[in-house]
């Protein structure tokens, strides 16, 4: 009697989970079904978890207001890019300032989601499903997004240990992460793919995992790498190989974390955004040619106080900095309604006040890229209708891609 007929079918999948992971894998879902795509273009959202500072990210040098209360910890915009005559870009983003200076990266100042505390659980469940509270939406608007694509472009991956919640629904999705456990042997693969060769559900699960795994090895570390590597850089062009392929995902989404920067910011924020820099100069160079097809949204939960704290940081805040980069941006510009930092101007007299939505923001991004009318975007992504502070409704954003 083989061993596939003692093995219940729950045996059988812990084992498949299991002989996976030591094949390099963290894979989740029934698998990535790779499928030609009718699209050319890539839609990428990269979350940046604990809320980035973006009176540091791109500071508002003309502003008197920002050294003043930033006092010790104000960056001296001597030492930054400065994109026009109001900001300046954190010089730890060298590669996206030349993406800015190629007309391929906007930014969007005083940008916030709906949520007006300041959990981080519930500042990223508000973000990342699209509601206008907490636990309001259950499922995410990226997946809500994966659902309005044709069926043959509905490829969608996080490079996550887990699926993030705004990939989370209906729509099936993969996730993928390098393991940290030693490779194993080509033998245990083979091994294992004889095991379940003639079961039709298990074989095609273990197949689309050693195909993803052969994605994600391929060309990561050079000739006879024993496995892709973790650190920023690393994760971008892990990315990069699967989005790059014709037959690969069209939308894609990448965790950050570490943004909560309550105590010693200033070296702690510098090297955060060295490595997303790292992260979007390597999936602009492993897209090669299809970077001129790819938008990258990078947003946060909320931002950060206006003033300094007393330990060399900044505490929860609201207003933030949202990115918009890739060949197929229309970029070169700051997009900011500036509210001003000065004691009456500031959200509940301690942070930046939003003044453009973050919703607003991504269904535009997404409708432009996916050539989908706007307003059936917006209701799908953020079926609440997403306000800003007082009520006051979020005005549509200008043109954002390239026709």
């Amino acid at each position: 009697m083989s061993v596939r007929t003692h093995r219940s079918m729950s045996d059988r999948r812990r084992f498949l989970r299991l002989a996976a992971a030591g094949a390099g894998l963290a894979l989740v879902a029934p698998h990535l079904a790779l499928a030609r795509a009718a699209t050319s273009r890539r839609f990428v959202f990269i979350i940046q978890r604990g809320a980035a500072d973006g009176l540091e990210t791109l500071v508002p040098y003309a502003d008197p207001g920002y050294a003043r209360l930033r006092g010790a910890i104000a960056l001296d915009p001597a030492t930054a890019t400065k994109l026009d005559g109001m900001f300046a870009l954190h010089p730890a983003l060298a590669e996206t300032a030349k993406l800015y200076a190629a007309k391929e990266a906007l930014f969007v100042h005083a940008a916030a989601s709906p949520y007006r505390d300041r959990s981080h659980f519930d500042g990223q469940n508000v973000l990342e499903t699209g509601g206008t509270s907490p636990y309001q939406v259950k499922d995410g608007w990226l997946n809500r997004l994966v659902g309005l694509l044709p069926r043959n472009d509905r490829e969608a991956i996080a490079f996550a240990p887990t699926v993030p919640l705004a990939l989370r629904g209906r729509a099936e999705v993969a996730s993928y992460a390098p393991s940290a456990l030693p490779q194993p042997a080509d033998d245990l693969l083979l091994r294992v793919s004889r095991l379940y060769e003639e079961d039709p559900q298990l074989h095609a699960l273990w197949s689309s995992a050693m195909e993803t795994r052969g994605i994600a090895m391929s060309g990561m570390n050079g000739e006879g790498s024993a496995k892709p590597r973790q650190d920023a850089a690393g994760l971008g062009k892990l990315a990069a190989g699967f989005l790059a392929r014709p037959d690969g995902p069209r939308i894609a989404m990448i965790e950050t974390g570490g943004w909560d920067t309550h105590s010693a910011q200033n070296g702690r924020l510098a090297a955060q955004l060295r490595n997303l820099d790292a992260m979007v100069a390597a999936l602009r160079d492993g897209l090669g040619a299809a970077w001129a097809d790819t938008v990258v949204v990078v947003a946060t939960e909320f931002g950060r106080t206006a003033a300094a704290n007393g330990t060399g940081g900044t505490d929860h805040g609201t207003g933030a900095v949202a990115m918009l980069l890739g060949g197929a941006v229309q970029g070169g510009r700051v997009i900011a309604d500036w509210p001003g930092l000065e004691a009456g101007q500031l959200y509940e007299n301690r942070d930046l006040r939003a003044t453009t939505s973050v919703d607003a923001l991504i269904a535009s991004a997404a409708g432009e890229c996916f050539g989908i009318e706007p307003g059936q975007v917006a209701r799908t992504l953020f079926p609440q209708g997403g306000s800003l502070p007082g009520g006051a409704a979020a005005r549509p954003m200008p043109r954002l891609l390239r026709a």
